[in-house]
This record gives structure tokens, sequence and C-alpha cells, in this order.
């Protein structure tokens, strides 16, 4: 059996041993960590003591980082207790290391030699970035005047590559020339033979703008009217997009067909050709045995350059364009801004290659130029009325007052229309050599496989649905040409159908 003793004197050794240990550790992480210093030089940890001289240390001791009086920044490590307990004795703990100061001299002269090469290679990295910079700031700039420049051409170039495009498609169907044949059923019209019948309802189509003019083709449906025949202006929003305006023309064509038991005519001015267009390719299967001809006047069926370089991507001021356009068309005149967009190059394009016109109806395309002579631009010309605001007036408690003061609300207004398509047509003219009514080039107005109707006078875009105030006697007015159109396009149908 093991003595008592002997376990209670190894308890108290280990115990002593251990404290031991700990006084040790304390000393070396806390004085030494903070009386004596170590710089740490490539590797080599140089000691600098309180007596001015200097000792290395191997890389395993480490102490907390210091900065010195002067500024100057060294990397400090604490040592680790493992090191100290493997390799130092009780007696010798302010004795860390041996030092070799020759040697540590050495290669803080190295070190200090060293600091030119490490100043030039700090001064080639921030070059370097400097340069790196600069060459971004000058790309940038690049490609700000290159975007610039870019929107100026495309601003300056307009709709140069857009203008007569039908023409050049090779998928497209050529014109007919028929003006002489329309000369001739104009005059035999102002001569007072009217052949056209009345074995059809006549459908006219209103353009832009039109739900704001009460007097879009009213004339011509009076004189329609007088001779007998069945004649109706379509009630479409004229501000609306062609995709809608299609789907009314067709049920309205379905109406009058269903109402009538007859064949609908067309005749659609301006933007309403367009829209009857769309009407017939979207919708010819229901529409195909109702629908006996379509008459385009003074259509945009290519596009217009007008909208085109308002509505262009890529232009100088391109959203601001567009921001103005949607407040006067969507907030002043309660339409849509796709209603002006569906005219543009690109849209017609587009919405051809999807939609074509069904062979076999008779087609017919009538453009006019507009006179740009000086007289011409000081005219005016009486084309609308303008719906003021209800006035508080008293109606004095009678209705037939009532009725005089809401009638007093319409008052005719002359506009300069002819003045203002007169400046149009010689804009277009300068800038791309088009003849034009003042809006829609000649060659846009030609539809593929139609027949081309060209008068001898020249007339703007307005003239052919608005009353001109001052009337010459000796030329024929809008309504006469209207039936001219409308009776050469009975014509083609019958030689359609003997052909076939």
């Amino acid at each position: 059996m093991e003595d008592p003793f002997l376990h209670l004197a190894s308890l108290s050794s280990y115990i002593a041993q251990k404290f031991v240990q700990f006084i040790e550790d304390f000393i070396c992480r806390d004085i030494l960590g903070w009386s004596e210093y170590l710089v740490d030089f490539g590797g080599l940890f140089v000691n600098f003591t309180s007596d001015g001289g200097c000792r290395t240390v191997p890389e395993a001791c480490s102490f907390p980082s210091r900065v010195s009086d002067t500024g100057t920044i060294f990397r400090f490590h604490t040592r680790r207790s493992s090191y100290v307990n493997d390799n130092l004795p009780v007696n010798s703990l302010l004795e860390i290391v041996r030092s070799n100061q020759s040697y540590g001299g050495f290669r803080l002269i190295f070190e200090g030699l060293m600091l030119p090469v490490y100043g030039l290679r700090f001064t080639w990295k921030l070059t370097l970035a400097s340069w790196r910079c600069f060459i971004s700031h000058v790309r940038c700039a690049f490609v700000q005047v290159q975007s610039i420049i870019s929107r100026v051409r495309k601003t300056l170039r307009g709709s140069s590559d857009d203008i007569g495009w039908l023409q050049q498609a090779p998928e497209m169907a050529p014109v007919v020339d028929g003006s002489a044949r329309f000369r001739e059923l104009l005059q035999d019209i102002r001569n007072g033979q009217h052949t056209l019948p009345d074995s059809f309802v006549y459908l006219l189509i209103p353009g832009f703008f039109s739900n704001h003019g009460p007097l879009y083709f009213v004339s011509t449906k009076k004189f329609f009217s007088k001779m007998g025949l069945t004649c109706h202006i379509a009630k479409i929003h004229s501000e609306a997009s062609v995709e809608q305006n299609a789907w009314e023309l067709k049920q309205c064509i379905e109406e009058l067909h269903w109402g009538s038991g007859k064949h609908v005519m067309l005749l659609g001015h301006s933007k309403g050709g367009v829209d009857a267009a769309a009407a017939l390719s979207k919708y010819w299967y229901d529409l195909k045995d109702k629908v006996a001809g379509l008459a385009f006047v003074q259509s945009p069926y290519g596009g217009i350059p007008v909208a085109s370089d308002i509505l262009r991507d890529g232009q100088i001021a391109d959203k601001e364009t567009r921001r103005i356009m949607e407040f006067l068309l969507c907030k002043l005149i309660k339409g849509d801004i796709q209603a002006l967009e569906d005219l543009t190059y690109e849209k017609r394009k587009e919405f051809l290659k999807n939609h074509k016109l069904p062979d076999g109806i008779p087609l017919i395309s009538f453009h006019s130029e507009a006179s740009i002579a000086l007289n011409v631009i000081a005219t005016m010309s009486h084309i609308a009325h303008a719906e003021l605001p209800r006035l508080p007036l008293p109606g004095f408690g009678d209705n037939e007052s009532e009725n005089v003061i809401q009638a007093g609300c319409k008052v005719p207004v002359i506009v300069p229309v002819s003045a203002a398509l007169a400046l149009c047509a010689l804009h277009l003219q300068l800038r791309y050599g088009e003849k034009s009514d003042g809006l829609v080039i000649c060659r846009d107005a030609e539809v593929p496989g139609s027949v081309v109707v060209k008068p001898d006078i020249k007339l703007d875009h307005a003239w052919m649905v608005y009353s001109s105030w001052r009337k010459d006697p000796n030329e024929a007015d809008a309504s006469e040409m209207c039936e001219a159109l409308l009776t050469m396009l009975v014509e083609l149908g019958m030689k359609r159908k003997e052909v076939c």
C-alpha cells in the first residue's frame, strides 16, 4: 500500500509547478509585452530594449502591435505561451532569446535602402490607376459624343429612308393609273349625268380629329342624300387606335348590310382609309360577302412622315416630344397616342407584314398635291364649329330660352387650314423633296394593287372633307369628286365580275 504522504507530496509538487508556469506566462505576456518591442522586418523580429539595444527574436514569438513615437508603424506580436513554456526556464524570465546585434543592424540597413524602391512602386501604381481613370472618363465622353452625333444624324435624316417604301418592296403589287377615267366621270357628273347606283350602301369613314369637326363629310352626305342614295358617316373615335377602329368598322358594316340587305361601298379619308383597310385585312372572312370596294382618299397607307418625325426613338428630345404629344392627345383631346403611333412608318411596315389586303376587292387610291403659292398661304378656310362650354346664363324658366342658350354655345370659327397645310407641304418638299397634300406624301398614299387617281388641280389634305368658304363655281367640289371616285369603284367591281 502506497504511502499517502507520498501522494500528497506529488500533488503539492504538481500544483507548485503549475503555479510557476502561470507566473512565467503572466510575466512574458504582460511585462515583456509592454516593456519591450518586437519589429517585423521580412520575417525577422527585432526586439528594442529599454537600454537602447536590439535583439533578434524568432518568428515563433508574437507581440501586440504598437506605434512608435516618431509616427512609424511597426508590427508587434505577443509571445505564444507554448513557446515560452517549452524553451524558457523559470530563472531567466527577462532573457527571452539571444540577440545578434550585427545581423539585426544589417537587416535594418537593407530595409532602409529598399524604401525608395517601395516608393517607386507605389508611385507607379498610383500613376497607372490615374491613367486608367483618365482612359475610362475619355471612353465615357467618347460614347456620349457618339450618342449625340447619332441622335443629330437621325433627327436630320428623318424619314428619308422610309418614304416610298411601298414601291420599293418587291412583294407589293403594282398600281394602275386611272386619272384619265376619273376626269371623264367627273366631267359627266358636272354635266348632270349621275350614274351612281342605289343598290349599295355608301359608308364615309372620317379621319384624324373628325370628332372635333362637326362638318366633317357633312356636305358630301347631304349631296348623296339629295340623289336618293343611302349614305352614312361611320361613328368611330377618330383618335382611337387602328385596331379599335377596325373592330368598330367591322360591326358597323355588318349592321348596315343586315339592315339594308345591300353591299357596302367604303370611302375612307386620311386615317379613315387606314382603319377601313385594317378592318378588311383582319376580318375579311366575315366581311367578304358584305363589302363591294374601298376608295382611299389621301390616306397614309404606307405611313406619314409627320408622325414618324415626332415619335421616332433615338432622335434629339425624343422622350420630351412624346410626353408633349401624350399630353395633347390624351389629356386635352381625350384620345390615344397609339392612334398617331399607328401611322408611323415603323408601325405600318409591321402591320402590313402581318395583315395584307385581300385579293379580288376593288381598290382606288386618290392623292393630291397642295399648292405652296403665296396667295394660298394667305387664304382662310371655314372648316368647323367650336363647342364652347355652357354659360351660366339664366333661362327665365322657359324651355325655348334654354335651347337658345345651348345653341349659342356653337359659333363658327375661321381656321387657316389651307395656309397651315401649304406651309407643311413646303416643309416636306424642302426637306425630303417629295410632293404632298400637306400631310401625306403622294407615294405613300398609293396602295399596292389599286387604281391610282391624281387630280389635275392642286388640293390640300382638308379640301376633300370640309366645305370651302369661297367656292369657285367653275371647279368641281369635294362631293362631286367623291361621287366620281365611288362611280369608278362600281365600274371596277363590275369589270372584275365579268372577268371572273
